[in-house]
């Protein structure tokens, strides 16, 4: 099923070659968590919510769960395909998971990597509660970076200050920031919510900086000759300060669950 769709959410559909290079994945303590609280089997059936190019599918995916993703990008959706086209239970459906159409509690897990905050959540949440099965499980979860504080941070921030003046430094994401996001599902009626975070660091070239952020909506919105300025300053400022760029990242994970009975 095709669903077009617009905005900022379109633009990574134009880069889905880039996208799919330099969006990260997520760590492995993540998923053994996603495990632990929902063991998934060759009997499992599994929504994954925004799918992107797959970057968080394959995990799942090699529990030999049937799973269904849902990606409204065309370009995005046939990466995704192409990548998994060796998994006999993969498929992958382009539209909006707003669109999509699928019985009332057919899977055991749903899950969204960095994805659920397109969609507004008196929509998504009542969705996933009518998608799973009584006693499945939503796993939602996010990679929240910022580059490392000191002078090369603050060279680039003011750059961001002349080229996307209302742009903001992303803040820093701690527990508290996770909870809240959680604590949206009791709204909805989710029980069980468990709230865990984790932490990496990655290192970037100049080259590898200015593709990564060449992958992100915002900065995708820019005019073409002011972007092209912006991502060479940006370049040229990493070379200044010895020529590695490191991006901290927290990754949260929010896990809830819907009642056996209601």
């Amino acid at each position: 099923m095709k669903q077009s769709f617009s905005g900022k959410a379109a633009s990574f559909n134009g880069a889905a070659e880039t996208y799919d290079k330099m969006r990260p994945g997520y760590v492995p303590a993540l998923y053994q968590e996603i495990f632990t609280y929902l063991p998934l089997s060759a009997e499992s059936r599994v929504l994954e919510v925004g799918t992107g190019t797959g970057q968080a599918t394959r995990p799942i995916l090699e529990t030999g769960c049937t799973l269904i993703a849902v990606e409204p990008g065309d370009k995005l959706a046939q990466t995704a395909g192409e990548k998994f086209h060796a998994y006999p239970n993969f498929s992958v459906e382009n539209t909006t998971f707003e669109a999509l159409s699928l019985p009332e509690g057919s899977f055991d897990l749903i899950f969204a990597a960095t994805s659920f905050h397109w969609i507004p959540p008196e929509v998504g949440y009542p969705k996933v509660l009518r998608l799973l099965k009584p006693g499945g499980a939503f796993a939602r979860f996010a990679n929240r970076p910022r580059p490392e504080p000191g002078p090369l941070n603050d060279t680039i921030q003011a750059l961001y200050d002349f080229y996307m003046p209302l742009s903001k430094a992303p803040k820093p994401f701690g527990e508290s920031e996770a909870q809240e996001i959680a604590d949206i599902g009791k709204e909805y009626g989710f029980t069980d919510i468990r709230v865990h975070l984790y932490h990496r660091i990655r290192t970037f070239s100049p080259e590898e900086y200015v593709q990564l952020l060449g992958t992100y909506s915002d900065h995708l919105a820019l005019p073409a000759d002011i972007r092209t300025a912006f991502f060479r300053r940006i370049a040229e400022a990493i070379r200044d300060f010895g020529g590695r760029l490191n991006i901290c990242d927290t990754l949260d994970l929010e896990l809830s669950r819907k009642p056996l009975f209601s």
